[in-house]
């Protein structure tokens, strides 16, 4: 209850107040219940003189937070009561707080009011208007009534009703970013964040925030690619919408055109070539690839060199004084021309035109005058010191003779090892053959002749190397470093006429280097053979020494291998061949236009030696070749010595001048040839079909345990070729990464859109994205060339303490408008994986070289009984062509047809392409097809089938 107190104003009468309190009237004495119903009156008699109240504070609107009542105040002078009245009723005077003071200035009274208003009462307000209060203020004069003071319950709904979009837009366009706040009471405030930083349009003139809270940049820059937020706040909560990434992406522009490279044949018809990069601007943040071809190609013709020759000799001239007479010739049959080279040899040649009389008399003469001796005891003289000169050459030869005895019969033995080797200087890996002036054959029990040329042994491998005027029967011990030191090697000597071979063990077949290859023979007889010198990389590179019984040379885990057929290399020769599967960096093979690499680059060599009958080279390859119209134009190149790429055929146009002959199957090719060297396999699509490589994706993480907060994941995408998958395991392995899954397929079409790569459903509570764009893309150039290293992307995630551990997303990768795979990883960082590869197991190099009978399937004896069978020509068809139909080996009869023994061809082609399960079964059900009975009963009784 609150106390009334009665003033009086000095010289005026008591007044006396009628006062509505709680209910009641008062006068001195309580009155009856006053009605709800009526209303106060709007004045009460006052004194003249005293002025109508004035608001000094009237009351404001309000918001009812949460369950937070508000306070509302008025403040009034002079005042002998005030009231609240909401909504058209009085508020019960007990609701009041009444506060009363006297202004010093003025010496009238000052009242305060407070009430409070709850959400119930607001909440019970039924009609379209809003809860309202205001206050009433009476003095003598009259009342006054204040503002009304709204009273509203305060609320922000959770969903925006336009959140902004991520957009890609170019460089220095005008970008328009929409929000559309959620309904609020009191209408919700918008801040635009950009990267968690609030946008101030003030300090960036390029920002604008329109009146509907729209975000309008002017002109995107590069540094405007960032992530940004809608921000809506207002005195109960503040809501976020959801983040848009805006990349500023810029297209690619071709460079100017570079000049025309020279004519790349020295000789007659070639082509110059001149080139441009996308880099005017580079293409940036998935901006658009420059369009057209990055080169140009026009034909030109040169004039081929002509090397100068000399004329005949002219007559002698006269003889001079000096008892000798000249005589010239010139280089102008034919001269030289266009750069050819210039004649070889002296233009005059001098003698003596008599024979030596003249300076001989001379010489007597000079003798004679100094020395008076007779003419018979010169030639006495002359004949002692050729007589001692003779006895001097014949002691020599006697001790180089012993010599040489003595250090055969420390070499006839079956085991060599590493010290004898060293002391010998002997070369196990190379044989001179029976001499040609020996009417009589090494006996078959005798072990063969083991000279050989110097071996200058580098490294665990070693290489024969040959002065021009050193006899091939010398070992010269001072011209090779014999002392490198050389892993324990035990080198097998078999004899000639039964296996010629050389077996290395385990622990070298993967090191060193294999260098300057040469034959050896008979002296005068034999050609040394061009040397071939290639880098030899640990696990990508295999040799062997080979006979005439052949054998079979294979890169585990790499599908590459070699077969070297019995009779491809002549009786008694040996040589030290290798299969080199060269690395991107060293040798690149270029692919023109639209075509693509589709095989990994193989040198095999020894280069440049003689064979009898074709080699087997298998290659793998990523081409899909399961569609039923031929998508592909196949292409099967070589380097020449000179280092250009020059095509050997395309298949599907051999012709009989073709050197080589390509099988094709699904995963592989096996190329038969008769000329080693470096060869790859390129294509491009055949119109109308887009061709399709099979590539591999594989998917690479860090080795645990994770010690810092970054953690990326790694995706190459690579060739579906085992060397390629080898090749990128070796690097991770390098890199401390760990595969964590099977590599899966993906089929990329000829179709110039480029690979997109997105990472989602990233756990945001404890990971973090560090990538600002929605994806990565690799363009489509880089991949269909084939020519690059090993393409990958990276993501970049952070996690929120080192207590996380466990990582769940999605990655997915996809062409553009074409195929694609997704990732589905949840991994636990700290825990250490078993390591994990989808390579065979066991990948040893025991079996990358077969030598002699056991590098093939099919015995000898059943080899020649086949082809005995089937070369001759039937008048049936039942021949070796019918054979060929039968294993699928039948697109080009014509170059088995140019073989002495066709079918010994196809032999070798079916063992090369059944290297892996090279049962007799599917060669028996082919003869038994043919109706070859009594081939099958030779392979039922000397075979295994």
């Amino acid at each position: 209850m609150l106390s009334v107190r009665m003033q009086r104003d000095q010289g005026l009468a008591p007044l006396v107040l009628l006062l509505l309190v709680g209910g009641y009237f008062v006068s001195g004495t309580e009155s009856s219940d006053y009605s709800e119903t009526e209303v106060l009156p709007d004045s009460f008699p006052s004194a003249p003189a005293e002025p109508l109240p004035e608001f000094l504070l009237e009351p404001e609107d309000a918001f009812i937070v949460k369950n937070r009542p508000v306070q509302l105040r008025c403040r009034a002078s002079p005042a002998t009561q005030i009231y609240f009245k909401c909504n058209g009723e009085w508020v019960n005077q007990n609701d009041h707080v009444t506060r009363e003071s006297l202004d010093q200035i003025t010496g009238l009274v000052v009242r305060e009011v407070d009430i409070s208003v709850s959400r119930t009462q607001v909440e019970e307000l039924f009609g379209l208007e809003d809860y309202w209060c205001q206050c009433v203020a009476w003095s003598s004069a009259g009342t006054t009534k204040s503002n009304r003071a709204y009273v509203r319950i305060a609320y922000l709904r959770k969903n925006f009703e336009q959140e902004p979009l991520g957009r890609e837009v170019r460089l220095e366009q005008e970008v328009l970013l929409q929000c559309r706040p959620p309904e609020g009471m009191p209408a919700a405030e918008v801040d635009w964040l950009k990267n968690e930083d609030v946008i101030d349009p003030s300090q960036d003139s390029n920002f604008l925030i329109t009146i509907d809270h729209d975000l309008i940049i002017k002109q995107a820059r590069l540094s405007d690619t960032a992530n940004y937020t809608c921000v809506a706040r207002n005195v109960v909560a503040k809501r976020r919408s959801s983040t848009a990434t805006l990349i500023v992406y810029v297209s690619g522009g071709w460079s100017s055109w570079t000049e025309w490279s020279e004519c790349n044949a020295r000789c007659g018809r070639g082509w110059q070539r001149r080139t441009r990069s996308c880099t005017n601007p580079a293409p940036l943040n998935g901006g658009a690839f420059c369009e057209g071809p990055p080169f140009q190609r026009v034909t030109c013709t040169t004039l081929c060199p002509v090397d100068g020759g000399w004329t005949e000799w002219a007559k002698w001239s006269a003889c001079g004084t000096e008892c000798t007479h000249w005589r010239s010739r010139e280089c102008q049959a034919p001269p030289p021309r266009n750069g050819g080279k210039h004649c070889s040899g002296s233009m005059m040649e001098s003698k003596n035109c008599t024979e030596g009389l003249c300076a001989r008399n001379k010489k007597i003469s000079i003798e004679h005058a100094s020395h008076p001796l007779a003419p018979g005891m010169g030639v006495a003289v002359y004949a002692g010191l050729v007589g001692a000169l003779l006895l001097c050459v014949i002691l020599v030869l006697c001790v180089g003779v012993l010599a040489y005895r003595r250090r055969c019969r420390h070499l006839h033995g079956d085991i060599t090892d590493s010290s004898s080797a060293l002391t010998a200087a002997f070369h196990p890996g190379n044989y001179k053959p029976p001499r040609q002036d020996n009417p009589h054959p090494l006996h078959p029990s005798a072990p063969p002749d083991l000279t050989a040329t110097a071996g200058a042994f580098r490294g665990p491998l070693f290489s024969l190397q040959q002065g021009v005027n050193d006899s091939p029967h010398k070992i010269p011990m001072t011209t090779s470093p014999l002392l490198d030191p050389l892993p324990s090697l035990k080198i097998k000597v078999y004899n000639s006429s039964t296996l010629s071979s050389l077996e290395l063990p385990a622990d070298i077949c993967s090191d060193g280097e294999i260098l300057s290859l040469k034959s050896v023979g008979t002296v005068g007889r034999e050609r040394d053979y061009h040397s071939h010198t290639l880098s030899r990389e640990p696990g990508l590179s295999t040799s062997a020494t080979l006979g005439n019984l052949g054998g079979r040379l294979t890169i585990p885990n790499t599908g590459v291998s070699l077969l070297v057929p019995p009779g491809t290399i002549p009786q008694g020769k040996f040589y030290e061949m290798y299969l080199i599967i060269n690395k991107w960096d060293k040798t690149t093979l270029p692919s023109e236009g639209s075509q693509t690499v589709l095989s990994p680059v193989v040198s095999c060599g020894p280069s440049g030696m003689l064979l009898n009958r074709p080699v087997v080279l298998t290659l793998p390859h990523c081409a899909q070749l399961d569609t039923p119209t031929p998508d592909w134009t196949l292409t099967l190149k070589t380097q020449t010595h000179q280092g250009a790429w020059e095509e050997v055929l395309t298949v599907g146009e051999e012709t009989l001048s073709s050197p080589c002959y390509l099988q094709l199957e699904e995963e592989c090719c096996h190329v038969l040839m008769e000329q080693l060297g470096t060869y790859g396999l390129v294509g491009q699509s055949c119109p109308p079909q887009p061709a399709c490589k099979r590539l591999q994706l594989a998917l690479f993480a860090p080795r645990a345990p994770c010690l810092s907060l970054d953690y990326s994941l790694r995706i190459y995408c690579i060739h579906d070729t085992p060397h390629a998958l080898k090749e990128v395991l070796d690097l991770e392995r390098s890199l401390g990464g760990v595969l964590l899954e099977d590599p899966k397929p993906l089929f990329f079409k000829d179709s110039y859109h480029n690979l997109r790569l997105s990472i989602h459903d990233i756990p945001h509570t404890h990971w973090r994205s560090k990538l600002l764009a929605k994806y990565q893309e690799i363009p489509f150039y880089h991949i269909w060339s084939g020519s690059q290293r090993p393409l990958h992307c990276t993501f970049s995630l952070e996690r929120g303490s080192l207590a996380v551990s466990q990582l769940t997303c999605k990655i997915c990768v996809r062409q553009v408008e074409g195929e694609g795979q997704i990732f589905q990883l949840h991994t636990d960082i700290q825990e250490t994986l078993p390591p994990h590869s989808p390579l065979p197991s066991g990948g040893t190099c025991l079996p990358s070289s077969q030598v002699g009978p056991y590098a093939f399937r099919l015995p000898d004896s059943i080899r020649q009984k086949i082809c005995a069978s089937l070369d001759a020509p039937s008048a049936r068809g039942c021949d070796w062509r019918l054979l060929a139909r039968s294993l699928g080996f039948d697109r080009y009869l014509n170059y088995f047809a140019t073989k002495p023994s066709p079918t010994g061809v196809l032999l070798d082609l079916w063992e090369a392409c059944h290297q892996a399960d090279a049962d007799l079964v599917s060669l028996a059900t082919a003869l038994e097809e043919m109706g070859k009975s009594e081939v099958l009963v030779v392979m039922t009784t000397d075979g295994d089938c």
